[in-house]
């Protein structure tokens, strides 16, 4: 196959869908990979790095489509790069696919569409599992961003000046970037609290050094916190009033949050409303990870730093693995190629493997018919870990 690797166009984006790396192994496996000039540039992967690999390199897309049977991209084709892009052709790509807008014009292009956020978390897709291979790479970076604004020390410290106490931490959801959030700030010293809906989390809380807080569950409510694909669930209302309740009293205590709750196809959950920041210490920091799905905090602004009245510092930044763009390219890409085993038949031609249940699950518009939200995916042998 001819596949080709565009530059991103989203804004802010500095991911790359393949490295040198995966590309020896595409051309070692008798693929033609074309690479959109500067596409790596922001990975810290030049031209030049490409060409060694083996890649050749197109000075703009309309070179790069030429021909090509496979699009490798992390972000989905905005509106302005649907026009590019060649008919008939497969794409994989990240979409948001709850919220994508343009999956009727990939449609009518006749593209074969993957929305790798798809992938069902079962114990075989672990290595194809971009949601948490980027999740954790956004945990790590959500700590070191809440540095960068906290106005203290994380760790505490005895000097002749005297003791300056550890930050206090609480990280809310326990998926895989609420525990490399985990492990990050205890590195760093802090003392850490975390909470989640999923009581099956604790045990991983606990031995990263995580102090694990909870709303006191009915059966019921226990069977109802966790999905199948080991996600957190909408819980009733009544749950979220002593949730409300819990989480604003250990917030108030806190000197940084770090909000990661999602729940897949819906609005955030709002678990750090205005009167709680208005309770909050002046100085205290909320890096708000949910904030393209309509955030934790109300507050919080998608590319921005919110400063509250009361001295409370709100970052909105919902793709912090691109700011860690090299080591998140590297791992994308693998994910990617382990991916790809699944589109091609053993002389490498495009031939998706369609009874594959990764593939029912990820395809979303085949040969001109859309086909997401037409068929629940299976999900077997979840592991916790992989809950995101």
């Amino acid at each position: 196959m001819l596949i080709a690797i565009p530059a991103e166009a989203y804004p802010g984006e500095f991911r790359v869908a393949a490295t040198p790396e995966t590309i020896k192994k595409l051309i070692k496996a008798g693929h033609t990979v074309r690479v959109e000039s500067k596409a790596g540039l922001h990975a810290a992967i030049s031209d030049a790095a490409y060409t060694e690999a083996g890649a050749e390199i197109a000075p703009h897309p309309e070179a790069l489509y030429q021909g090509a049977q496979l699009i490798l991209k992390v972000r989905a084709p905005e509106a302005h790069e649907l026009a590019q892009l060649p008919d008939h052709a497969a794409l994989v790509a990240l979409f948001d696919i709850h919220r994508y807008a343009h999956l009727d014009v990939l449609s009518s292009k006749n593209i074969s569409a993957y929305a790798l956020e798809l992938v069902p978390r079962i114990t075989r897709a672990q290595s194809m599992d971009v949601l948490s291979s980027q999740a954790n790479i956004a945990g790590y970076r959500a700590v070191l961003l809440a540095t960068q604004y906290y106005p203290r020390f994380m760790p505490m410290l005895m000097t002749a000046a005297g003791t300056v106490k550890p930050a206090r931490v609480l990280i809310l959801g326990a998926g895989v970037a609420g525990l490399q959030a985990i492990a990050t700030a205890k590195r760093l010293g802090a003392i850490v609290e975390v909470f989640d809906v999923r009581p099956a989390t604790r045990e991983q809380v606990e031995s990263l050094g995580g102090k694990f807080i909870e709303v006191p569950l009915n059966d019921a409510e226990k069977a109802a916190a966790e999905t199948a694909g080991g996600y957190a669930r909408e819980m009733s209302e009544d749950y979220k009033l002593r949730q409300s309740a819990l989480i604003d009293q250990q917030s108030r205590l806190a000197d940084i949050i770090i909000s990661t709750a999602q729940i897949p196809g819906k609005a955030a959950p709002v678990l750090i409303p205005a009167s709680t920041v208005l309770g909050m210490k002046a100085g205290s920091v909320i890096i708000d990870l949910a904030v393209d799905s309509g955030g934790n905090c109300p507050l919080s602004k998608s590319g921005e730093v919110v400063h509250s009245e009361n001295g409370v510092i709100i970052v909105g930044h919902g793709n912090l693995a691109s700011l860690l763009a090299a080591d998140a390219s590297a791992l994308y890409a693998r994910n990617m190629l382990t991916f790809l085993s699944l589109l091609q038949d053993a002389e490498g031609a495009y031939a998706p493997h369609m009874d594959d249940e990764i593939i029912k699950a990820t395809l979303v518009s085949h040969q001109g018919e859309p086909l997401f939200g037409k068929a629940p995916a299976p999900a077997h042998n979840v592991t916790q870990a992989q809950a995101a």
